[in-house]
Protein backbone atom coordinates (compact mmCIF):
# COMPACT_ATOMS: atom_id res chain seq x y z
CA UNK A 1 0.00 0.00 0.00
CA UNK A 2 1.30 3.45 -0.88
CA UNK A 3 1.98 6.25 1.56
CA UNK A 4 -0.93 8.48 2.47
CA UNK A 5 -0.66 11.89 0.83
CA UNK A 6 -2.23 14.54 3.07
CA UNK A 7 -5.18 16.07 1.24
CA UNK A 8 -5.72 13.14 -1.10
CA UNK A 9 -9.09 11.41 -1.38
CA UNK A 10 -10.10 9.52 1.73
CA UNK A 11 -8.23 11.67 4.25
CA UNK A 12 -9.52 14.12 6.83
CA UNK A 13 -7.62 16.94 5.07
CA UNK A 14 -9.46 16.10 1.84
CA UNK A 15 -12.74 16.13 3.76
CA UNK A 16 -11.91 19.63 5.01
CA UNK A 17 -10.99 20.82 1.51
CA UNK A 18 -14.22 19.40 0.05
CA UNK A 19 -16.31 20.90 2.82
CA UNK A 20 -14.68 24.28 2.20
CA UNK A 21 -15.35 23.99 -1.53
CA UNK A 22 -19.00 23.21 -0.85
CA UNK A 23 -19.39 26.12 1.57
CA UNK A 24 -17.62 28.70 -0.61
CA UNK A 25 -19.35 27.63 -3.83
CA UNK A 26 -22.73 27.72 -2.05
CA UNK A 27 -21.93 31.19 -0.72
CA UNK A 28 -20.89 32.35 -4.19
CA UNK A 29 -24.13 31.04 -5.66
CA UNK A 30 -26.16 32.59 -2.85
CA UNK A 31 -24.59 36.05 -3.18
CA UNK A 32 -24.97 35.99 -6.96
CA UNK A 33 -28.59 34.89 -6.74
CA UNK A 34 -29.49 37.61 -4.24
CA UNK A 35 -29.02 40.12 -7.04
CA UNK A 36 -32.12 39.80 -9.14
CA UNK A 37 -30.37 41.14 -12.24
CA UNK A 38 -27.51 38.65 -12.50
CA UNK A 39 -29.06 37.05 -15.60
CA UNK A 40 -28.39 40.25 -17.56
CA UNK A 41 -24.68 39.36 -17.88
CA UNK A 42 -23.33 36.19 -19.42
CA UNK A 43 -20.37 36.03 -17.03
CA UNK A 44 -22.73 36.00 -14.05
CA UNK A 45 -24.87 33.26 -15.59
CA UNK A 46 -21.69 31.28 -16.26
CA UNK A 47 -20.66 31.61 -12.60
CA UNK A 48 -24.08 30.42 -11.44
CA UNK A 49 -23.86 27.41 -13.79
CA UNK A 50 -20.36 26.42 -12.68
CA UNK A 51 -21.16 26.82 -8.98
CA UNK A 52 -24.23 24.67 -9.63
CA UNK A 53 -21.85 21.95 -10.87
CA UNK A 54 -19.22 22.38 -8.15
CA UNK A 55 -21.65 22.11 -5.22
CA UNK A 56 -22.87 18.54 -5.87
CA UNK A 57 -19.38 17.37 -6.96
CA UNK A 58 -17.69 18.68 -3.82
CA UNK A 59 -20.50 17.61 -1.51
CA UNK A 60 -20.51 14.07 -2.90
CA UNK A 61 -16.74 13.77 -2.54
CA UNK A 62 -16.96 15.21 1.00
CA UNK A 63 -19.38 12.40 1.86
CA UNK A 64 -17.00 9.85 0.30
CA UNK A 65 -14.07 11.34 2.24
CA UNK A 66 -16.04 11.36 5.48
CA UNK A 67 -17.02 7.73 5.00
CA UNK A 68 -13.44 6.76 4.14
CA UNK A 69 -12.15 8.47 7.28
CA UNK A 70 -14.80 6.78 9.46
CA UNK A 71 -14.07 3.27 8.16
CA UNK A 72 -10.32 4.03 7.92
CA UNK A 73 -10.14 2.79 4.35
CA UNK A 74 -8.92 5.47 1.90
CA UNK A 75 -9.72 5.08 -1.80
CA UNK A 76 -6.71 3.74 -3.67
CA UNK A 77 -8.19 2.36 -6.90
CA UNK A 78 -6.38 4.00 -9.83
CA UNK A 79 -9.50 4.19 -12.04
CA UNK A 80 -11.62 5.95 -9.44
CA UNK A 81 -8.78 8.27 -8.48
CA UNK A 82 -8.19 9.14 -12.16
CA UNK A 83 -11.86 10.12 -12.60
CA UNK A 84 -11.66 12.28 -9.47
CA UNK A 85 -8.45 13.96 -10.67
CA UNK A 86 -9.90 14.71 -14.11
CA UNK A 87 -13.17 15.98 -12.60
CA UNK A 88 -11.26 18.18 -10.17
CA UNK A 89 -9.06 19.65 -12.89
CA UNK A 90 -11.98 20.37 -15.21
CA UNK A 91 -14.06 22.00 -12.48
CA UNK A 92 -11.03 23.87 -11.15
CA UNK A 93 -10.33 25.42 -14.56
CA UNK A 94 -14.01 26.25 -15.11
CA UNK A 95 -14.23 27.79 -11.62
CA UNK A 96 -11.19 29.97 -12.27
CA UNK A 97 -12.64 31.10 -15.58
CA UNK A 98 -16.00 31.91 -13.97
CA UNK A 99 -14.39 33.80 -11.08
CA UNK A 100 -12.13 35.82 -13.38
CA UNK A 101 -14.91 36.70 -15.81
CA UNK A 102 -17.24 37.72 -12.99
CA UNK A 103 -14.57 39.84 -11.32
CA UNK A 104 -13.71 41.58 -14.59
CA UNK A 105 -17.35 42.35 -15.42
CA UNK A 106 -17.96 43.72 -11.92
CA UNK A 107 -14.83 45.88 -12.22
CA UNK A 108 -16.01 47.18 -15.59
CA UNK A 109 -19.48 47.92 -14.19
CA UNK A 110 -18.01 49.80 -11.24
CA UNK A 111 -15.77 51.91 -13.48
CA UNK A 112 -18.78 53.17 -15.41
CA UNK A 113 -19.73 55.38 -12.43
CA UNK A 114 -22.26 52.84 -11.16
CA UNK A 115 -24.77 53.69 -13.85
CA UNK A 116 -25.06 50.04 -14.90
CA UNK A 117 -24.73 48.46 -11.49
CA UNK A 118 -26.16 49.86 -8.26
CA UNK A 119 -23.69 49.62 -5.36
CA UNK A 120 -25.94 47.16 -3.53
CA UNK A 121 -25.78 44.67 -6.39
CA UNK A 122 -22.14 45.24 -7.32
CA UNK A 123 -20.96 44.55 -3.78
CA UNK A 124 -22.87 41.26 -3.82
CA UNK A 125 -21.31 40.36 -7.16
CA UNK A 126 -17.84 41.18 -5.78
CA UNK A 127 -18.40 38.92 -2.77
CA UNK A 128 -19.65 36.19 -5.09
CA UNK A 129 -16.50 36.46 -7.22
CA UNK A 130 -14.32 36.35 -4.08
CA UNK A 131 -16.10 33.19 -2.89
CA UNK A 132 -15.57 31.67 -6.36
CA UNK A 133 -11.83 32.42 -6.14
CA UNK A 134 -11.71 30.72 -2.72
CA UNK A 135 -13.55 27.73 -4.20
CA UNK A 136 -11.01 27.58 -7.01
CA UNK A 137 -8.09 27.72 -4.57
CA UNK A 138 -9.42 24.77 -2.55
CA UNK A 139 -10.37 22.84 -5.68
CA UNK A 140 -6.94 23.24 -7.24
CA UNK A 141 -5.34 22.14 -3.95
CA UNK A 142 -7.49 18.99 -3.94
CA UNK A 143 -6.63 18.20 -7.53
CA UNK A 144 -2.90 18.70 -6.93
CA UNK A 145 -2.89 16.41 -3.89
CA UNK A 146 -4.75 13.69 -5.79
CA UNK A 147 -2.53 14.12 -8.86
CA UNK A 148 0.49 13.70 -6.59
CA UNK A 149 -0.93 10.40 -5.30
CA UNK A 150 -1.95 9.00 -8.71
CA UNK A 151 1.52 7.91 -10.00
CA UNK A 152 2.26 5.96 -6.79
CA UNK A 153 -0.67 3.64 -7.46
Amino acid sequence: MSDVVPGSVGTSASFSLRLGQTIFSSASLLFMSLGVEFYSYTAFCYLVTIMGLVIPWSFTLAIVDGYSVLVKCPIRQPGILFVIVVGDWVLSILTLAAACSTASVVDLLLQTDGSYCPQKFCSRYQISAAMAFLTWFLSSASSLFNLWLLPSL
